[in-house]
């Protein structure tokens, strides 16, 4: 089948890409459905940005936290960008390039981003590949099966930017210079009235359904501010959507099933990347999706496509009788000077750049430390990266390096004896506030975490390390006048410190933990959140003098 007909043709199915590579069981191997979480399918008409980063980390911290939680259970990361649509049709005119041309010197920028920034994806998916696209005409085909699609006639506010119409609720008018012109409401790009003959899928039928289940799940779409954004809009009339564009007007795209004179609406399109990145439409093994992953655990996404994720495709789900997926995790924008980060207005963080100056670990840190409440828009700031980067270096790493100095193991080697277990030093010991932040850290780590506070997970790591760190300086287990029998003590609850904060930070910063942890000496088999308990399986030949961050301080 030639999904694109009057374009450049797709000879042969396109290699599946996969990213930053793991090796997971295979359902066979496991009763539980593989986690599977997702990111947005990037449009990739211009070069990625900080923000694209931060939609990549949250998912990747989550696909990781699940293999922390379990490392037998099979994980589905799925990611990739969407490359049809007008936008890139027009796009790729303006440099004189086929449409095709112009995605595969995009796509490949997102596809790197991937691997620079050490995200675990296990899928890759570009929509112009064969395999999606024949998953997008057999999802039309079954839509139009049940009778939810008819052709009529189409008029409203349309975005070219953001490839959609919206209703009068969400248009303001302005006008600049004594000329009016009209933006949306919810992205502020500029909007012009079209009419024209399409398809439409019945949406309005799914008014209630989608209410009912929304209602019945206050907890799938977070944070909760959103998920009432959700029910706010369900409370007004849904209008029968869109779906398809004249191919006079939009040739860049899949055709319509039996009527090349229309194009498949590009968000119906991007929309069945989640399905079809696991297989749909599942017809070889006859089964329902669940075997591959099916629903996503977690879907990560911007705010400012949360119509199409918590209305447009659960409604399309709802009609192929498929279940929702269980979270909406929405984040908030990245911005640069409190402004929205724009192509136009010169304001976009060079994630790439970034990563190369302070290292992917920083990076991440910082994204999750600063950005993982997603409830508000947060500032990009070179600062505040520097800051939260001398942060963790301090409490981190200089940690290690303190805790295995020469000076303090000829204090500890001049014990009478070792160090009692970890275990035994609930009641003897006299550094009861750093034992108190170290037996409840995994549970409030884990908590923090089941309810998508990923900056607070961080906070509670980063607050078990001043602890650790205040324990350390008052005592001065160097000082000659410290009895070795306490040198060896904080010593030893500082190891412990280091390996429970080692597992608990490798969703974050997995290169710095994994390295933290061979340093210490903890086997690859004991760094699930099972092990990072309090006196449990411990460290073993520790190394000493291991720098963990290797930057240059002074540009910090």
């Amino acid at each position: 089948m030639k999904c694109l007909a009057s374009l450049r043709s797709l000879p042969k199915p396109r290699t599946t890409i996969r990213c930053g590579c793991r090796k997971y069981s295979t359902p066979a191997q496991s009763d539980a459905k593989p986690y599977y979480v997702t990111t947005p399918i990037f449009y990739p008409n211009a070069a990625p940005h900080i923000g694209h980063l931060h939609s990549l980390v949250v998912a990747d911290i989550f696909a990781r936290h699940a293999k922390l939680v379990n490392p037998d259970r099979p994980v589905r990361f799925v990611t990739g960008t969407d490359e049809h649509g007008l936008k890139i049709q027009n796009a790729a005119k303006a440099k004189g390039m086929e449409p095709l041309e112009f995605c595969d010197e995009l796509s490949v920028h997102f596809r790197n981003l991937t691997k620079k920034a050490n995200v675990s994806c296990t899928r890759f998916t570009r929509t112009t590949e064969r395999q999606h696209c024949e998953a997008v005409t057999h999802l039309w085909k079954e839509l139009d099966a049940r009778g939810l699609i008819y052709k009529g006639r189409h008029e409203g506010w349309y975005s070219v930017s953001d490839e959609t119409f919206y209703p009068p609720s969400q248009v303001e008018r302005l006008e600049k210079d004594g000329v009016a012109y009209h933006v949306s409401t919810t992205t502020g790009s500029r909007v012009e009235w079209q009419e024209e003959e399409n398809y439409k899928f019945r949406l309005s039928a799914f008014q209630r359904p989608l209410a009912a289940h929304f209602a019945a799940h206050p907890d799938a779409v977070q944070p909760p501010q959103f998920h009432a954004d959700v029910m706010h809009a369900l409370q007004e009339p849904l209008e029968d959507l869109s779906i398809s564009r004249k191919r006079s007007r939009l040739s860049w795209g899949i055709p319509v099933p039996g009527d090349p004179e229309h194009t498949i609406y590009v968000w119906i399109d991007a929309l069945t990347t989640y399905l079809s990145s696991v297989g749909y439409p599942w017809t070889a093994t006859g089964g329902d999706g669940s075997s591959e992953g099916w629903p996503p655990d977690v879907q990560v996404i911007g705010k400012d496509i949360i119509r199409f994720h918590a209305i447009y495709f659960p409604a399309m789900l709802q009609a192929l009788g498929l279940p929702l997926a269980r979270r909406l995790l929405t984040h908030s924008h990245w911005t640069v000077d409190r402004a929205k980060m724009s192509k136009s207005v010169g304001n976009v963080a060079d994630p790439i750049k970034a990563i190369d100056e302070f290292g992917i670990d920083l990076v991440r840190y910082y994204l999750a430390r600063v950005g993982g409440r997603f409830k508000d828009d947060v500032d990009w700031s070179q600062e505040q990266l520097q800051k939260h980067s001398r942060e963790i270096i301090s409490l981190l790493g200089n940690l290690y390096l303190r805790a295995t100095s020469a000076k303090i193991a000829k204090r500890v080697a001049s014990a009478p004896a070792p160090a009692p277990p970890i275990s035994t030093l609930v009641n003897t010991t006299k550094f009861t506030n750093l034992v108190k932040a170290l037996q409840g850290l995994a549970e409030t780590f884990e908590r923090h975490m089941q309810s998508f506070q990923v900056a607070d997970a961080v906070e509670a790591i980063v607050l078990a390390l001043q602890e650790a760190n205040l324990a350390m300086t008052q005592a001065a287990p160097w000082s000659k006048d410290t009895p070795p029998s306490e040198a060896a003590e904080i010593q030893a609850l500082i190891f412990e410190t280091l390996r429970e904060c080692g597992i608990l930070l490798q969703p974050f910063m997995p290169e710095k933990a994994e390295l933290l942890l061979d340093s210490l000496d903890v086997p690859a088999s004991q760094r699930t959140l099972a092990d990072a308990a309090f006196g449990g399986p411990g460290v073993g030949h520790v190394r000493p003098g291991v720098r963990l961050f290797d930057v240059d301080m002074s540009r910090l």
